[in-house]
């Protein structure tokens, strides 16, 4: 493992603690948009997810899980971002004054500092030997969506992913920071 400074060893603390953040800010987000789009609260879509892994998440160490993560959560920046695109499209933006548009422009921030400060994060501990995430092991299901319901579907669909992968990358970021704690318990 490469060597770290006295201040690198939080770093998995601060990541932990920004996605523990994030994701409080995704589920927030999706509660806002079921209330916008009340129909949704009754009917909301189910089928697997959008954003899908290929490999087995519990076969693989924490750090590798965390570059597996962090592909997905790239994914779902990506599809965040057509979201919004598609809702100042449509005119269902109320111009960044209400409340789901904040909280939205705050996940957006938010996972784009998240996904920066874990790739800070996976530099310091890469290795020689450190495996990257092979190529197609993440996948999105396609956007074919058409007309102004199957969008709104749409949307809540990539809002209950954020919330999936932000969820799980917190958990991943917690055992890994817990990791380094105990780490650096035994070299002192």
């Amino acid at each position: 493992m490469a060597a770290r400074t006295d201040s690198s060893r939080s770093s998995p603390g601060r990541s932990a603690s920004l996605a523990r953040v994030l994701h409080a800010d995704c589920a927030r987000l999706l509660e806002l948009y079921k209330e916008k789009e009340s129909f949704l609260a009754e009917h909301g879509p189910e089928g697997p997810n959008i954003v899908a892994v290929s490999l087995s998440l519990d076969d693989l160490s924490t750090y590798d899980k965390l570059r597996l993560l962090r592909s997905a959560l790239r994914e779902c920046l990506a599809l965040l971002r057509s979201v919004m695109s598609r809702e100042e499209e449509l005119g269902y933006s109320d111009g960044g004054q209400g409340e789901y548009e904040s909280m939205r422009n705050t996940v957006r921030d938010r996972l784009e500092h998240l996904l920066h400060s874990t790739e800070l994060l996976l530099e310091e501990t890469r290795t020689s030997n450190s495996p990257q995430v092979p190529d197609g092991a993440v996948s999105v299901e396609p956007d074919e969506v058409d007309g102004a319901f199957q969008a709104k579907v749409w949307t809540y669909r990539v809002l209950q992913e954020l919330v999936h992968w932000t969820r799980y990358t917190s958990q991943t970021l917690h055992i890994l920071h817990a990791e380094w704690e105990a780490e650096g318990q035994q070299t002192m």
